[in-house]
């Protein structure tokens, strides 16, 4: 059994720990409250501008696609990883880098795979292949619709340019301060809307259909890595508000039976003073 002074340093030192999980806690507490607000009032507009557009882009005949529709054969692949900058939320960052692994490794095998990280954690795991074109992680320092657009028009840009045929967002989408939920979606080439497109027919244009499309397009991807980013931010506060919550509750199980030892130990110490006592008198008196 480890001495006195040995439990008492364990004990102040899972008492630190305890008081430190619990601040980052109620830290990602309050800044979840401010993302989760930010990210609800965003998806419905971000949802109906996808499926506008979707519906628009469907009724469009032949050349008068969007060159950002182009279907070509898949070559080249840009995997748009959204991570954190920090660590200390669960399985937040590894759930995303273990996706984004099996993408490369499996799903396009075949196929020359680069990367874009969007956060530093992003960057660390995928560094070593030699194969991220940009780190993108001061986004997170200013989180605003114009720095993210920057993005989504560097990847628009190489999109065209023809240096991928397709590009792909993996996230983490936000459900609850204890679930995020692993999303992958297409970025492009935009997809088609399936199932009836005939619902447009009461509209009048103005200007051209063309011309709504081609304007909205460049929007409506801004605004889809946009609500990405947003998703992925609500997300890690939510994961490590949870992280730090279980790590507190294990810290505080974890002191109360460094307690027990500790009162044990010290009894068992007393106890054995006591008979020194008595067996040095009984020697005394014989």
């Amino acid at each position: 059994m480890a001495n006195l002074k040995e439990i008492r340093n364990r004990i102040s030192s899972v008492s630190s720990t305890m008081q430190i999980t619990s601040a980052m806690k109620m830290v990602s507490a309050a800044k979840l409250k401010k993302a989760q607000d930010a990210i609800t009032a965003m998806r419905p507009y971000s949802d109906k501008l996808t499926e506008l557009l979707q519906s628009l882009s469907a009724t469009l005949e032949g050349d008068s696609g969007s060159k950002f529709a182009d279907q070509r054969e898949v070559k080249k692949v840009l995997l748009v990883a959204i991570t954190s900058n920090r660590g200390l939320a669960g399985a937040f960052n590894s759930n995303i880098i273990k996706e984004v692994t099996n993408l490369a490794t499996q799903k396009y095998v075949n196929q020359e795979v680069s990367y874009l990280a969007i956060g530093k954690k992003a960057n660390d795991a995928f560094k070593k292949t030699n194969s991220v074109i940009a780190n993108k992680s001061e986004v997170f320092d200013d989180l605003t619709f114009d720095n993210v657009a920057e993005i989504a028009e560097m990847l628009m840009d190489k999109f065209v340019a023809g240096d991928y045929d397709k590009i792909e967002i993996i996230y983490n989408k936000f459900k609850n301060a204890a679930t995020q939920i692993v999303m992958t979606e297409q970025f492009l080439p935009i997809v088609p809307m399936e199932g009836d497109t005939n619902t447009n027919t009461d509209y009048i244009f103005e200007p051209s259909k063309v011309e709504i499309v081609e304007q909205l397009i460049p929007k409506s991807l801004k605004t889809q890595l946009y609500k990405s980013v947003r998703d992925s931010f609500a997300s890690e506060h939510g994961a490590r508000m949870t992280a730090m919550h279980k790590a507190t509750d294990n810290a505080t199980e974890l002191r109360d039976q460094l307690k027990l030892t500790y009162n044990k130990a010290r009894q068992a110490a007393i106890t054995n003073e006591i008979l020194e006592i008595v067996g040095g008198a009984e020697a005394l008196n014989n």
